[in-house]
């Protein structure tokens, strides 16, 4: 185990927390206080803490993703199991007065219908039970609030640039075969890459402001 732990760099004691949480399947047992790990407990190991540190899972949950892909899915079912398991990026806000999520009721502004609109024009391939939807639909009902409506008309430019990027993340599932693998890769890329990117679109806008408006007043921002 103290092996296991220095290659994975996951402390003993959590190790053995998995253990018991049955997260992590138990050794080979060599003799009465130890056992033998091989590096299918390394792979399982990293994606197992990878969906809790990184992903913030609960360790039902990330027992579910665990199960989940152990069963013979296809690429296309492991990612998709891994990434509604992940926390959506806009939580949906509960109405004050019903406590239901709110949509295109009362107190809505039509964001749920402009998101399946979006989806209809750009001719993306979203399942119906997907969070993203309602997640999609409460960051334009945020937006509403603070007076800047986006409509599919809108938001079309930025899907396109989001599906530019997608396809730069799944090229690096190219070549991986093991559904373990690829769900760590998904995570990693997932959650530790959207802080990237959005360090790096705000670098962007500050390039393009300068680009479009420095020395408007006659200053000098060069030094």
């Amino acid at each position: 185990m103290s092996e296991l732990s220095r290659r994975s760099g996951v402390p003993i004691p959590t190790i053995k927390f998995y253990l018991r949480e049955g997260l992590l399947r138990p050794g080979l047992a060599t003799a009465s206080n130890q056992a033998e790990y091989d590096e299918d407990h390394l792979r399982r190991l990293r994606l197992v803490r990878a969906l809790i540190t990184l992903g913030g899972l609960s360790v039902a949950a990330a027992r579910e993703v665990l199960e989940a892909v152990a069963e013979p899915l296809d690429r296309y079912e492991t990612l998709g199991v891994t990434h509604y398991a992940l926390s959506a990026p806009v939580p949906a806000r509960a109405d004050k007065k019903s406590g239901k999520n709110a949509g295109d009721g009362e107190g809505g502004n039509g964001s749920a219908a402009e998101v399946e609109r979006l989806i209809e024009r750009v001719g993306w391939n979203i399942t119906e039970r997907s969070p993203l939807r309602e997640a999609l639909a409460a960051g334009l009902r945020a937006l509403h609030e603070v007076g800047a409506d986006y409509g599919a008309d809108e938001l079309v430019p930025y899907a396109e640039l989001a599906a530019a990027t997608a396809r730069l993340d799944l090229d690096q599932l190219a070549g991986i075969e093991d559904r373990i693998d690829i769900a760590e890769r998904a995570l990693v890329l997932t959650v530790l890459m959207e802080p990237v990117l959005a360090a790096l679109r705000r670098m962007a806008q500050e390039n393009e402001a300068a680009l479009r408006y420095a020395g408007e007043d006659g200053s000098n921002t060069g030094e």
